[in-house]
Protein backbone atom coordinates (compact mmCIF):
# COMPACT_ATOMS: atom_id res chain seq x y z
CA UNK A 1 0.00 0.00 0.00
CA UNK A 2 2.66 2.47 0.92
CA UNK A 3 3.87 1.49 -3.06
CA UNK A 4 0.85 3.08 -4.42
CA UNK A 5 0.74 6.06 -2.25
CA UNK A 6 4.26 7.32 -3.54
CA UNK A 7 3.19 6.61 -7.06
CA UNK A 8 0.39 8.66 -6.74
CA UNK A 9 2.40 11.62 -5.49
CA UNK A 10 4.73 11.20 -7.65
CA UNK A 11 2.30 11.83 -10.79
CA UNK A 12 1.09 15.26 -9.75
CA UNK A 13 4.66 16.44 -9.09
CA UNK A 14 5.83 15.28 -12.25
CA UNK A 15 2.80 17.36 -14.07
CA UNK A 16 3.92 20.48 -11.95
CA UNK A 17 7.16 20.23 -13.28
CA UNK A 18 6.14 19.92 -17.00
CA UNK A 19 3.74 22.97 -16.97
CA UNK A 20 6.77 24.78 -15.49
CA UNK A 21 9.07 23.90 -18.52
CA UNK A 22 6.47 24.98 -20.58
CA UNK A 23 6.34 28.30 -18.98
CA UNK A 24 9.97 28.59 -18.91
CA UNK A 25 9.82 28.14 -22.61
CA UNK A 26 7.33 30.63 -23.12
CA UNK A 27 9.22 33.27 -21.29
CA UNK A 28 11.34 33.20 -24.62
CA UNK A 29 13.85 30.57 -22.89
CA UNK A 30 15.39 32.46 -20.27
CA UNK A 31 14.55 33.87 -16.71
CA UNK A 32 15.18 37.06 -14.72
CA UNK A 33 17.69 36.47 -12.09
CA UNK A 34 16.73 39.31 -9.62
CA UNK A 35 13.99 40.02 -7.40
CA UNK A 36 10.72 42.10 -8.57
CA UNK A 37 12.41 44.73 -5.86
CA UNK A 38 16.00 44.28 -6.85
CA UNK A 39 15.35 44.83 -10.81
CA UNK A 40 13.78 48.36 -9.78
CA UNK A 41 16.32 49.52 -8.29
CA UNK A 42 18.62 48.60 -10.60
CA UNK A 43 16.55 50.65 -12.93
CA UNK A 44 16.21 53.89 -10.85
CA UNK A 45 18.80 55.71 -13.25
CA UNK A 46 15.64 55.04 -15.74
CA UNK A 47 12.90 57.07 -13.59
CA UNK A 48 12.75 60.63 -15.44
CA UNK A 49 12.37 58.88 -19.00
CA UNK A 50 9.28 56.78 -17.43
CA UNK A 51 7.28 59.26 -15.66
CA UNK A 52 4.00 59.76 -17.27
CA UNK A 53 3.75 63.58 -18.20
CA UNK A 54 7.14 64.88 -18.95
CA UNK A 55 9.16 62.24 -19.78
CA UNK A 56 13.05 63.17 -20.91
CA UNK A 57 14.67 60.36 -23.33
CA UNK A 58 16.85 58.00 -21.01
CA UNK A 59 20.87 58.74 -19.94
CA UNK A 60 23.92 56.86 -20.61
CA UNK A 61 23.61 55.64 -17.22
CA UNK A 62 19.99 54.42 -17.65
CA UNK A 63 20.80 52.44 -20.91
CA UNK A 64 23.26 50.68 -19.35
CA UNK A 65 21.75 49.96 -15.86
CA UNK A 66 18.80 48.25 -19.09
CA UNK A 67 20.96 46.28 -20.83
CA UNK A 68 23.10 45.33 -17.94
CA UNK A 69 19.30 44.34 -16.37
CA UNK A 70 18.11 42.36 -19.06
CA UNK A 71 15.21 41.56 -21.11
CA UNK A 72 13.79 39.03 -19.18
CA UNK A 73 13.63 41.26 -16.10
CA UNK A 74 12.59 44.31 -17.92
CA UNK A 75 9.44 42.06 -18.71
CA UNK A 76 8.97 40.74 -15.43
CA UNK A 77 8.89 44.53 -14.30
CA UNK A 78 6.81 45.39 -17.22
CA UNK A 79 4.33 42.89 -16.51
CA UNK A 80 4.39 43.07 -12.57
CA UNK A 81 2.11 45.14 -10.24
CA UNK A 82 2.17 48.73 -10.99
CA UNK A 83 4.65 50.86 -10.06
CA UNK A 84 3.59 54.54 -8.95
CA UNK A 85 5.37 56.95 -11.15
CA UNK A 86 6.17 54.14 -14.10
CA UNK A 87 3.76 54.64 -17.52
CA UNK A 88 4.71 51.12 -18.86
CA UNK A 89 4.36 52.00 -22.46
CA UNK A 90 7.07 54.22 -21.93
CA UNK A 91 9.16 51.67 -19.72
CA UNK A 92 8.27 49.02 -23.48
CA UNK A 93 10.35 51.66 -25.21
CA UNK A 94 13.24 51.45 -23.48
CA UNK A 95 14.88 49.21 -25.00
CA UNK A 96 14.54 50.82 -28.08
CA UNK A 97 15.43 54.11 -27.38
CA UNK A 98 18.96 52.58 -25.85
CA UNK A 99 19.51 50.54 -28.73
CA UNK A 100 18.76 47.29 -26.84
CA UNK A 101 18.48 44.47 -29.17
CA UNK A 102 15.25 43.44 -27.03
CA UNK A 103 12.55 40.48 -28.25
CA UNK A 104 9.41 42.46 -27.14
CA UNK A 105 7.54 41.58 -24.04
CA UNK A 106 4.64 38.88 -24.14
CA UNK A 107 2.21 39.76 -21.62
Amino acid sequence: MRFTSRKNIALPILMFAFVMAGLVDQGQGSTCASTFFSALVQLIPCRAAVVPFSPIPPSETCCGALKALGQPCLCVLVNGPPISGVDRSMAMQLPEKCSANFEPCTF
